[in-house]
């Protein structure tokens, strides 16, 4: 690291005045050469005041929710390398340059602090851990990943995530589209283990359980029907067909029987047959055109002014 390589620190916050001293204190203290952005979510406390006077840089986002802010970041920060950190002193300073150390090192675009090693028993929330094991084995099955923690906030990358990988998300789900934005692209991950802490006494988590859960989960059936499309519509595709060839084979070869039941099931068979061919269809058009729309990408990217 050179006095010239420029690092940014950036904090999404919402009324997190209690903690956020302490988080822009000990990462001034671990690079005091980066620069420490909080990215204020229209907090109703003293959030910004509190991270201005401890030396960051406040950034006003007005549309609430954590994804607007991680675009607005990706958008309006420029670095050579970026940390991403949660404003709620829930995790490890002392661990960015084990973060940082891969990124710079050109071994991975994004290395996350994967949490689930080391954490005291209040560091989750009841079903966190169940939700986030289902989030991960859908995601690793679906995109062939092998990763531990899906959803941690704790994430360093360089400029390449900055500049190609796209923000769609408003809320906590985030940090499922980051982590599936870059498997998309063929950008690496890796991971290095950290302690996990629990927040300060009277700092309250802004995570709702079932809410926040039942989001990433569609965010994720969304991100795989857009990504995967050819898996996606095949795979429907081929229950189709699997049923009605179910459904139509057995009346089909059947002696004797009711005409009109025979002949009910016949239609139903050949509909989800049909179907079958139709989703299959849709697959490998949606694949193509993703194909095209990566090479888009890819272009544009090359071609933006850095």
């Amino acid at each position: 690291m050179t006095q010239h390589t420029r690092i940014a620190i950036l904090i999404p916050c919402y009324n997190e005045a209690q903690t956020i001293a302490t988080v822009v204190g000990d990462f001034l203290r671990e690079l005091p050469l980066a620069q420490i952005y909080v990215f204020d979510n229209a907090s109703s406390d003293d959030t910004a005041q509190v991270a201005r006077l401890a030396g960051a840089h406040v950034i006003f986002e007005p549309r609430r929710g954590k994804g607007y802010v991680v675009e607005s970041m990706m958008g309006r920060v420029e670095a050579d390398y970026y940390v991403m950190v949660d404003g709620d002193d829930t995790y490890p300073a002392e661990r960015v340059h084990s973060l940082l150390a891969p990124v710079m090192a050109g071994q991975a675009d994004m290395a996350v602090g994967a949490r689930l090693s080391e954490f005291h028993e209040q560091s989750f929330r009841a079903l966190h851990l169940t939700g986030n094991a289902l989030v991960r084995g859908l995601v690793n099955l679906i995109f062939a990943a092998s990763l531990t923690d899906i959803l941690s906030g704790y994430r360093a990358f360089n400029r390449r995530v900055a500049a190609r990988v796209p923000i769609v998300s408003s809320g906590f789900e985030v940090e499922t589209e980051l982590t599936i934005q870059l498997l998309h692209y063929g950008l690496t991950i890796t991971e290095v283990q950290i302690p996990y802490g629990t927040r300060p006494e009277g700092s309250v988590s802004k995570l709702r359980t079932v809410h926040d859960g039942v989001r990433v989960l569609w965010k994720l059936f969304s991100l795989f029907r857009a990504f995967k499309p050819l898996t996606f519509f095949g795979g429907l595709g081929l229950l189709s067909l699997l049923v009605g060839l179910a459904v139509g084979l057995p009346p089909l070869f059947a002696a004797g029987g009711d005409l009109h039941h025979k002949l009910g099931l016949l239609l139903l068979a050949t509909t989800l047959v049909l179907a079958a061919g139709g989703l299959a269809s849709i697959g490998v058009i949606l694949h193509a055109i993703n194909w095209r729309m990566r090479e888009l990408h890819s272009v544009l990217v090359r071609l933006r002014p850095h």
